[in-house]
């Protein structure tokens, strides 16, 4: 017994050619790819239409579009994009101006609603659909019907073996049918052969494949329309309501209303912060977490939970994510009567590891001069949690966690333009129609306070105190619709590519006949979809599971016969 890879080079003949063309009979339908045309088929519009519809549904159109898409996505990472940040395309249309024109014309501004970019997103949905579908009733049609029978001249077929066997062609073909069922094939018994089959997962795995790109696409499509997503700055003690009003930044898909949102609401009641004490890591950030008071509904009951980073508070489709905290020093301002004007924290914004934070205190209504005169006061402020002391280097901090706080002001007084209606960055004051306060020496008046410090302006302007400090916290509060199936899509993508990948479609067929010896003659051989090593390697496992029931038969000694010659 022996088992051994054939290839055939020899001159065709007519019973040559009727063996290829059963060879090709047995390995056809080992896939549900569809027939491509080279050409146009019919004549007139009816015969291009289906030329066309061929072709968009081929699986080279497929892949091709499938690329064109990943390009299109390039322009979208490089240029700014109106939906996620309108200030940024303004920016960068000023730095840019000669590529403006172009850049609009070809909607770089809003690449993934572009038409261009919906154009290439419908053609690839609709190719996999109308590649999907036809190849989905073709495989059910293999899955119903049955293995078919075995080609005139196995030994042509890429694995092969023989052997001769005492046991009758029944017994053998009964054996051969057992032990390919053992090995889960399925098998079909003939008159002197059995065919079997075996790997329709491959084929289901690729169906899986890209059905789960269907699902892809849908679940982009989905979450790009109904999608949204704002940031909230939320001071200790203070709350949140999920409604459009309450949110600092918000974007969302073009298919959202606002009565998509959640309705739930919370408030920060305390947020920890802890950091490494020393060592070379030394102010590094261990844990945070936001620790609020939450409220599903309208009506719903308190209820204590915990935010902390990558463990959001899921609710109805919603997650709140704790992305950042800061600080918010409490400032007072009175005016030249004593009158407090003025009292609140005020959000700074971090800007290096240890959290030195710089900021604007505004104080838009209720001051006057001390001639009476109605005025608005500006302060640029610069805080540190942990200074490192007078003549000890700049305004930075050198840990993050409140051991020597400072907050320096540099004081100014005039208009801080917010009458005009025009929306400002509240973390930056704008000077333009403002007046610098002056010290004795005619430079501007600035100076650093601690806790519970006051600082006087100049010429009896009032007084500016700095009450103490709180702590804020941001929170990004995302509704992405579509992940769910996203997830699901690529779970099925993954697992139906390799189904794909690692599963072989093969086909095996036993013959059994009895030679003119009377001994039977058995014969195996195997064809794969694609050409594998591991084809023979089966072949021979399962003919030595055959062999072990129908041996090989020993050699029968020949008995010459010699006549005597006459004559």
């Amino acid at each position: 017994m022996s088992t051994t890879d054939k290839a055939s080079s020899e001159a065709p003949n007519p019973s040559e050619e009727a063996a290829d063309s059963a060879e090709a009979a047995a390995g056809a339908q080992l896939s549900t790819a569809p027939t491509e045309d080279t050409a146009p088929v019919g004549i007139g519009v009816i015969g291009w239409i289906r030329w066309f519809w061929r072709q968009l549904t081929s699986m080279r159109v497929a892949l091709i579009l499938l690329f064109l898409l990943s390009l299109g996505s390039i322009p979208g990472s490089l240029v700014p994009q109106t939906q996620v940040d309108a200030m940024k395309v303004a920016q960068w249309k000023k730095d840019h101006s000669f590529w403006v024109p172009l850049a609009e014309k070809l909607q770089l501004f809003d690449v993934y609603s572009s038409v261009w970019f919906s154009a290439i997103y419908l053609l690839l949905f609709i190719s996999l659909i109308g590649c999907i579908v036809p190849r989905s009733w073709q495989f059910v049609g293999q899955l119903t019907g049955r293995p078919p029978g075995a080609p005139k001249r196995l030994d042509r077929l890429p694995a092969y073996t023989t052997w001769r066997t005492e046991k009758s062609p029944g017994e053998v073909l009964a054996q051969a049918k057992t032990v390919l069922g053992a090995r889960r094939f399925r098998t079909e018994a003939g008159a002197t052969s059995v065919a079997a089959e075996k790997g329709y997962l491959r084929e289901a795995g690729n169906l899986a494949f890209h059905v789960a790109l269907i699902v892809l696409l849908v679940a982009f499509a989905w979450g790009q329309l109904f999608k949204s997503e704002g940031g909230k700055l939320v001071l200790r003690g203070k709350g949140f309501a999920n409604t459009l009003t309450q949110y600092d930044d918000f974007k969302s898909g073009s298919m959202f209303t606002p009565e998509d949102l959640s309705p739930f609401s919370f408030t920060l009641d305390r947020f920890d912060a802890t950091y490494e004490e020393s060592g070379p890591q030394k102010g590094t950030a261990r844990d945070f977490k936001a620790h609020v008071t939450f409220s599903d509904g309208a009506d719903g009951a308190p209820q204590k939970r915990e935010i902390q980073v990558n463990k959001p508070l899921e609710v109805d489709g919603a997650k709140v994510y704790l992305i950042g905290h800061g600080y918010a020093p409490i400032v007072s301002v009175t005016d030249p009567a004593g009158k407090v004007v003025y009292k609140d924290a005020v959000p700074m914004l971090p800007f290096d590891s240890n959290l030195s934070s710089s900021g604007a205190v505004k104080v838009p209504d209720g001051y006057h001069d001390k001639d009476g005169k109605k005025e608005q006061l500006g302060f640029n402020a610069m805080f540190v949690p942990t200074f490192a002391g007078e003549g000890k280097g700049t305004m930075l901090s050198q840990f993050p966690d409140l051991k020597f706080p400072v907050l320096a002001l540099s004081a100014y007084h005039g208009s801080l333009g917010v009458d005009a209606g025009l929306p400002q960055n509240v973390y930056q004051l704008n000077t333009s129609k403002m007046q610098e306060f002056k010290d004795d020496s005619g430079q501007l008046f600035k100076k650093r306070l601690l806790p519970g410090e006051t600082m006087e302006l100049p010429n009896g302007a009032g007084t500016v105190k700095f009450e103490g400090v709180e702590r804020w916290a941001t929170f990004s509060i995302t509704r992405q619709p579509g992940s769910g199936l996203a997830l699901a899509g690529a779970v099925f993508a993954i697992g139906g590519l390799a189904a794909s990948l690692f599963i072989q479609r093969r086909r095996v067929w036993v013959r059994a006949v009895a030679g003119e010896d009377g001994v039977t003659v058995v014969e195996m051989a195997g064809l794969g979809r694609s050409e594998s090593a591991k084809l023979p390697e089966e072949l021979g496992q399962l003919a030595a599971a055959l062999h072990q029931q129908a041996p090989t038969a020993p050699d029968r000694p020949v008995k010459e016969t010699v006549e005597g010659e006459r004559g």
